[in-house]
């Protein structure tokens, strides 16, 4: 009898996949490789380098020998001036022992729902959404309910169409904002209106993702939590990956009721442990220091989101909606689907992206891979130069469809 280990594989391990992106990246990687010329705009990664003062004092820390296991929920000293950060900067009064730091957000995330959700729970998820959500959902053995938002609604499910949607089943509600992969911001406004929904239901909490709160060009970030009652009823999830550009330092964190936050905390000792210590210390200057930085990052964004929302809408038959936030466009190319390129029929957003990767050299990421198989999404943290020879590229690309 031939041994089979690809039997053996769980049902839980074919809900861990990121297929759309990384097979995008993947195939990037490959045709570069093989000497193409290729603009990649599929990783959600800023282009800049972690700002001086937080390298120096991670550097600090390594010099003083802070490379040692760390406390699992982080910490002291990180933990209070995250919660500092929270209630200067957000408007939320967590204690420090309600913030558990997590080896990236993406583990504060998983945190969190393995710790509230179980089989025969209901988790609210609004699409276009980023991918690890229902990935997440499904691995703790959940039901991810999906609601989804086009693009003349600006990618923001009404109230109405969640309350209509909560059942008693229903544990969680996922908010994104601002959003990856649309980069819509929720205004204060439409927080409120959900938050009411919420009050209605005793047993419904909301995990809002802020992740993006530093990359915001027009409006205010809300936090959910702020909201009258809401509080104890959210999870905050937050990190240092996007708006400090420290991505491969790995480090997010939540902030919860302390029951909750206790909870992620044992699932996290159980998953991997307490996250790097000396990455903690230069997380610490992040928060205390100047952000200069920062705010030059975001302001190049700004004006790279320009330059692609101009470029995007000049492309006749693709719709866009505004960018308030984030690095990321997420056009609408259903005018594009049924298409022909020479022989070859395009019938979904991903072989859209395929063929634009193949024949045009610009990559993308399927709209299929956020719940929205009528977009594609694109990354604009990048140069300006690529950015304006991805544009050229697809506009050539899209207007040759017949």
């Amino acid at each position: 009898m031939t041994f089979d280990p690809a039997s053996l594989l769980s049902p839980r391990a074919s809900t861990a996949d990121e297929g759309a992106i990384i097979r995008m990246s993947q195939r990037t990687r490959e045709l570069k490789a093989k000497g193409r010329d290729v603009v990649a705009l599929t990783i959600g990664e800023p282009d800049f380098d972690t700002p001086l003062n937080i390298r120096d004092a991670a550097k600090t820390a390594l010099d003083k020998g802070l490379t040692h296991y760390s406390p699992v929920a982080g910490m002291p000293e990180l933990r209070e001036a995250i919660a500092a950060k929270l209630k200067d900067e957000n408007g939320l009064a967590y204690p420090a022992s309600s913030i558990v730091v997590a080896n990236g957000a993406k583990q504060a995330i998983n945190n969190a729902i393995l710790s509230v959700i179980g089989p025969g729970d209901e988790v609210i998820i609004l699409a276009p959404y980023w991918l690890s959500y229902e990935a997440s959902v499904r691995f703790a053995g959940g039901t991810p309910v999906i609601l989804t938002a086009g693009v003349h609604e600006g990618y923001k499910v009404p109230a109405s169409r969640i309350a209509a949607a909560v059942t008693e089943r229903s544990k969680l509600l996922i908010i994104n904002s601002p959003s990856n992969p649309t980069g819509a911001l929720w205004t204060r406004a439409e927080l409120e209106d959900v938050a009411a929904v919420v009050r209605n239901h005793p047993r419904l909490m909301v995990l809002s993702d802020e992740i993006y709160e530093y990359i915001i060009f027009e409006g205010e970030m809300t936090s959910f939590g702020a909201l009258p009652d809401m509080l104890e009823r959210t999870i905050t999830l937050n990190g240092f990956s996007k708006g400090f550009a420290m991505t491969g330092w790995r480090l997010g964190f939540s902030a919860a009721a302390e029951p909750i936050a206790k909870a992620m905390a044992r699932m996290q000792s159980v998953i991997s442990a307490g996250a790097n210590q000396f990455v903690q210390y230069a997380a610490v200057a992040a928060l205390k220091g100047p952000r200069d930085e920062v705010v030059a990052m975001r302001e190049a964004y700004r004006h790279r989101r320009d330059l692609v929302l101009a470029g995007l809408r000049r492309i006749k038959g693709l719709t866009i909606a505004d960018i308030p936030g984030t690095f990321y466009a997420f056009p609408d190319v259903s005018a594009f689907i049924g298409r022909k390129a020479g022989n070859r029929a395009i019938l979904s957003s991903d072989e859209l992206c395929d063929w634009l990767l193949e024949e045009h050299g610009v990559a993308t990421v399927p709209g299929s891979a956020f719940g929205a198989p009528n977009s594609i999404r694109l990354s604009f943290a990048t140069s300006e130069k690529e950015i304006e020879k991805a544009l050229t590229r697809l506009s050539e690309g899209l207007s040759s469809l017949l």
